[in-house]
């Protein structure tokens, strides 16, 4: 028997990183959700949108659904990821509010910061400034999904809530090189080099920014508290409060990695913000989250799991 509020779950993204860590999640709580598939659901489409709402009629929606890498994508993508973000976000939001689904739990990114917010970020700073340009078109999107959320929640009375997630990483993360983030793209260089015999690998930018690092254990542990007892689409932040430099986070990993040799730094592509770190009082007092992942273990668990399902290299 669940003890979940929503009974009728729809997971966009289900089968993705952070998505597939909420449904099991569910599925521990004794909800089966429903997965829309993108062979089936294209979630840009209104017309698939609505079927899906028709079909599966959900209490509960958690979009967990976006297109999103690291800086290299960023760059080369920036008017997909803006567009295709914001058609998927906007139509699940709009269908849910005519279907009269009961909640919505949108997941934001703390890329829609301003480029100049002071550390730590506070949700209070969020329309102070433009995002730092490398991720802008992507931050940008995500923003107006809460601005959509605001406006839906006063003319409509509907319920839809928005979470602000650090950088996330673990297990199943994406260590695809052309579209990975920051982690799994330096665990993947790592582990490479050793079984090469590398005897230097090359970063980009000067090491030198910061960033904060969420368990996607702790992130879709985050959600499902949120979707029980916070109401209100006033975005919160979900993180771990604690930021580490890019040069720390690459000496951690090769170290873990067994990685020996040196980490060459590439000054002429971009570092992106300068300092990541957010204020996540806000996410302990409304629905009483707090991060019990910590970075070192985390890496360690994501390392093993990238050695274990990798298809082995074939040395020369």
């Amino acid at each position: 028997m669940s003890d979940f509020p929503f009974q009728r779950v729809v997971v966009t993204g289900g089968a993705g990183f952070l998505g597939s860590h909420v449904v099991e999640k569910l599925k521990a709580r004794g909800v089966v959700p429903y997965v829309p598939r993108s062979a089936y659901t294209d979630l840009r489409k209104p017309d698939d949108v609505a079927d899906m709402f028709h079909t599966h009629d959900p209490q509960l929606v958690i979009h967990c659904a976006a297109i999103c890498g690291g800086i290299g994508l960023n760059q080369a993508q920036p008017a997909t990821l803006f567009h295709d973000n914001l058609r998927m976000g906007s139509q699940i939001l709009h269908l849910a509010h005519l279907w009269a689904t009961k909640k919505m739990v949108n997941i934001g990114t703390i890329c829609s910061y301003p480029e100049n917010t002071p550390v730590p970020f506070r949700e209070e700073d969020l329309w102070n400034g433009y995002p730092e340009p490398t991720n802008a078109a992507y931050g940008m999107a995500k923003k107006m999904l809460i601005v959509q959320s605001q406006a839906y929640r006063q003319q409509y009375g509907f319920n839809s809530i928005n979470l602000l997630l650090a950088n996330l990483y673990g297990p199943g993360d994406n260590f695809d090189p052309e579209t990975s983030h920051v982690i799994p793209a330096i665990i993947r260089k790592c582990v490479e080099a050793v079984e090469t015999g590398a005897q230097s690998i090359t970063l980009w930018g000067t090491g030198q920014p910061t960033r904060e690092f969420l368990h996607v254990e702790d992130a879709a542990d985050a959600i499902l508290l949120a979707a029980e007892h916070y109401d209100s689409s006033d975005p919160v932040n979900v993180g771990t409060g604690v930021e580490i430099s890019i040069e720390e986070l690459a000496c951690l990993i090769a170290s873990q990695c067994g990685y020996r040799g040196v980490i060459q730094w590439d000054h002429s592509k971009p570092d992106g913000q300068m300092r990541r770190c957010l204020n996540v009082s806000k996410a302990s007092t409304r629905f009483s989250f707090y991060a019990t992942r910590w970075l070192g273990a985390g890496l360690r668990e994501t390392i093993e799991w990238y050695k274990s399902t990798r298809p082995q290299a074939i040395l020369a």
